[in-house]
């Protein structure tokens, strides 16, 4: 197992970025590493940090703007080889045919729910790991 996992986190929202990082904790479950948290508030910062590599799992927030997470998501997916598997952030359930839409792995809906949150991003911890990425 590698020492750490990098999740980035993008949101326009502090107080969202914060709920993510309390959601997960230091480990979101006992099979995975524990995560390491990459803060990004703008698209710019985004296409930068995936284009260094090393991002494990993307956790973007839909309701971000001006760039929604769930276009972002769309975006990486077809612009970044090996994208790393995203976990969207939406505002509703009803919203998860967007999530569908934009090609993200999970979605959860805000206020982030803290055990159903860590669920998601450890099972796609867990594949992203077992493929070797």
């Amino acid at each position: 197992m590698q020492p750490t996992a990098t999740v980035l986190v993008y949101s326009d929202n502090a107080h969202t970025r914060e709920q993510v990082r309390l959601a997960a904790g230091r480990r979101p479950a006992s099979d995975v590493p524990p995560v390491e948290f990459l803060e990004c508030a703008t698209l710019p910062a985004v296409l930068k940090a995936l284009g260094r590599g090393g991002i494990d799992v993307c956790v973007l927030d839909g309701e971000t703007t001006p760039a929604g997470g769930m276009g972002v998501c769309r975006q990486i997916k077809d612009e970044i080889f090996n994208c790393p598997p995203v976990l969207l952030l939406i505002g509703r359930p009803q919203d998860a045919w967007l999530a569908t839409w934009s090609r993200a792995e999970a979605a959860v809906t805000l206020p982030v729910e803290p055990v159903d949150f860590a669920d998601s991003l450890a099972a796609l911890l867990r594949r992203r790991l077992a493929v070797g990425a």
